[in-house]
């Protein structure tokens, strides 16, 4: 049986950042996939845009480590050379109502640390997007755009730089904690055993059915996993919007929101669906709900514009009567099990984050290089 420092389940975007994080400390590393290819589940289907960090509780993982994801992403893009645009965000409020509440969504994000929004007039937003329908707005300039396939390339390609391995349609089967470490039974094609010390469980949706293979992991540390699926529309009129455009938010949600994709594309989403198994068939008919909702910005969005794009299934820990979370970076403290990292609940803003908290986990790792 071969035996190494880490193995990572799990090549999604955060997989990748801790695998390279962890081969660049010096650890020999090996990140187990059990598809054919990295980002094939969550970081695949995404809008791809770098979060600002504006409405996330304050105080919470996912305000901290997208803001610091952020600053971490923009210069990891700059020195790699993958492609992104730092567009911008503008918030729009379409009444008085509306506009009112733009105040208290400035003063939370501030107070997460996102220090560069503007408040804006309806005249100053027009000015920007002539298109567009409001009373006033926010912009927030340090939103953007990334190629998020480019960028896991890159992470892979720093992480095998720095020794990692990688082995695909390789499911963990099941792990046993030991006296000195876990010993893993991987699955697929060449079926394996691998020791390691140190397991970092980020599988995604997967990541709560790995953590209960894990023979030693106490269940009642264990959060139940919930998927909400976001289905997205595409639009064949061409949209006259440089800017991301996302309305006030409403109760459940940040309403219907168009995010714009390196070409240019338009894209409207999401129209969410909490659903029992992984499905990413998009109805064509949940389009309807869409046109009044976006109309309220841009009026001039034709009829019969928008067609299925995409869905994406955010990992859930909370049933949908909650539906708002936290990342669970759970280390040793938490669940007692010298070694083991588990990253549950891990959804948007992972990828904006994911260099953030490949960082946290090598804290919680005691990896100090």
């Amino acid at each position: 049986m071969d035996k190494i420092d880490c193995v990572v389940v799990g090549a999604g975007v955060v997989g990748l950042a801790t695998a390279r994080r962890l081969a660049q400390a010096g650890l020999e590393v090996i990140v187990v996939e059990a598809t054919e290819d990295i980002g094939t589940g969550t970081s695949s289907r995404n809008s791809e845009v770098i979060h600002a960090g504006i409405y996330y509780p304050a105080g919470s993982l996912m305000a901290r480590m997208c803001v610091g994801g952020k600053k971490a992403l923009y210069a990891y893009c700059a020195d790699h050379g993958i492609p992104y645009r730092r567009c911008g965000k503008l918030i729009v409020g379409t009444t008085e109502d509306e506009v009112a509440k733009l105040a208290s969504i400035k003063a939370h994000a501030e107070a997460n640390g996102v220090d560069d929004m503007k408040t804006l007039t309806g005249e100053e937003a027009r000015a920007l997007e002539p298109a567009l329908n409001c009373v006033g707005a926010l912009l927030s300039p340090s939103t953007g755009i990334i190629d998020s396939h480019a960028y896991m390339l890159a992470l892979r390609g720093d992480a095998e730089s720095a020794g990692a391995a990688f082995a695909f349609h390789a499911p963990l089967m099941g792990a046993k904690v030991t006296t000195d470490g876990f010993v893993l039974h991987v699955g697929g094609d060449a079926p394996m055993e691998i020791g390691c010390k140190l397991l970092i469980n980020s599988a995604g949706l997967a990541a709560p059915s790995i953590a209960r293979a894990i023979d030693g992991m106490p269940a009642d540390r264990i959060p139940t996993a919930y998927y909400a699926k976001g289905n997205y529309f595409s639009c064949s009129a061409r949209a006259p919007f440089t800017h991301l455009i996302y309305p006030v938010p409403e109760p459940g949600g940040l309403g219907v929101h168009l995010t714009l994709d390196l070409g240019g594309q338009a894209k409207f989403g999401p129209d969410v669906q909490w659903v029992d198994k992984i499905d990413y068939a998009v109805d064509a008919s949940r389009s309807e709900r869409f046109y009044p909702a976006i109309r309220r910005y841009w009026p001039a969005l034709p009829d019969g514009a928008l067609s299925p794009s995409y869905s994406g299934i955010r990992p859930k820990i909370v049933p949908p009567a909650i539906a708002k979370q936290d990342f669970l970076i759970q280390g040793p403290q938490e669940h007692g099990v010298s070694g083991l990292i588990n990253l549950f609940g891990i959804e948007s803003p992972g990828l904006t984050s994911s260099l953030a908290i490949a960082d946290e986990v090598a804290r919680l790792a005691d990896v100090r290089a």
